[in-house]
């Protein structure tokens, strides 16, 4: 009988136990296990990152870091650890936080407008993926890669389109590149292309006149017109003469894209480069500016008319007057150049 007693409290001090061990388990895995407020929290994991760095940053997020550590060694995650953008659910327990940052790698969207060159490009990117601007500047300027697509330098940039693209946060800069070469090829479409040459123009040249055309307008309903003008000219043969490319070419010749030039004066229309079209005729070799898809489908389908030359309209900011005659031009350039004197802007 007393034997009978030892072994009948035995067990029930061992079923204590295991409910015990039972409830203590559950409550790691399947407890809520959030510190924060609001509904979802993004993580951001490195590639190569060890187990060291993913807590350091959970810790914030964590009611009880140790119970998730033992969790996370228990599924195996410590040793597997994936890199990427995850989202952390509010009032997740262990359990869920550990299969959501181990297989629920989130794309991120990325933005990039009115780049104005392949450098402000990768710094622009590289805030958004986990690439840094000099591996994505290395990426865009890779000779053996420019030169299978029949690229240079000077034309890089026309690869890049404006737009909102998603993408994996731990995405390299060639594999960045790459989609983006993807995107290029599937925007120009045969009948795209078959526009572009109605124009006289390739892909690249349609790009860079793109360019000048929505530096000298920001208003989207006239760039067909201004897109006409400079169309106008280069197929008469004329200099595009055009102001926003003179600006880059002092910008370029002084290597300091960061100064602002409002007014261009006449030493400047003497900048020996190939970027001046008041000195060179003919359009640049690349493009100046990362223009909008509004100003390249400006450029694919412009205003038939015969102006050849515009000038700012100061009675309606952001507009201008257009002419068909020097004479009309420079009626219409006096109220431009007296409101500028007004205004006292010099440079």
């Amino acid at each position: 009988m007393y034997i009978k007693k030892i072994i009948a409290a035995t067990a029930l001090i061992g079923l204590v136990i295991a409910g015990v061990f039972a409830y203590t388990v559950y409550g790691k895995l399947f407890s809520p296990n959030t510190a924060f407020n609001t509904d979802e929290a993004h993580i951001y994991i490195p590639s190569y990152a060890t187990y060291a760095d993913v807590r350091a940053d959970l810790e914030p997020l964590l009611k009880d870091p140790v119970s998730f550590d033992e969790v996370a060694a228990r599924k195996g995650y410590v040793n597997a650890i994936k890199p990427g953008h995850f989202i952390i659910k509010k009032g997740s327990n262990n359990n869920e936080i550990v299969n959501s940052i181990r297989s629920g790698n989130i794309p991120v969207k990325i933005s990039f407008n009115n780049q104005e060159r392949l450098e402000n490009l990768a710094g622009r990117i590289s805030v958004q993926i986990e690439a840094d601007s000099l591996e994505l500047l290395k990426a865009f300027e890779d000779e053996g890669f420019l030169k299978e697509q029949n690229l240079d330098r000077q034309t890089a940039l026309t690869m890049y389109l404006p737009n909102t693209y998603e993408f994996y946060w731990n995405t390299s800069a060639e594999e960045f590149r790459d989609r983006m070469l993807q995107e290029y090829k599937r925007f120009w479409t045969p009948e795209r292309i078959a526009k572009a040459e109605a124009q006289g123009l390739n892909a690249q040249e349609v790009y860079t006149l793109a360019s000048i055309v929505q530096k000298e307008t920001a208003k989207v309903d006239e760039r067909p017109r201004v897109a006409g003008v400079y169309l106008n000219r280069l197929q008469n043969g004329w200099k595009l003469d055009a102001d926003p490319t003179v600006i880059y070419a002092v910008k370029k010749n002084q290597g300091d894209f960061d100064q602002v030039i409002k007014r261009v004066l006449y030493r400047d229309l003497e900048t020996d480069s190939p970027y001046n079209t008041y000195k060179y005729g003919g359009l640049p070799p690349g493009p100046i500016f990362m223009p909008d898809l509004s100003a390249i489908n400006a450029v694919l389908n412009p205003e038939k008319h015969e102006y050849y030359f515009f000038v700012a309209d100061v009675s309606k900011p952001g507009y201008h007057l257009f002419a068909k005659t020097v004479a009309q031009h420079n009626a219409n350039r006096k109220q431009y150049i007296d409101w500028i004197n007004a205004q006292g802007i010099n440079r």
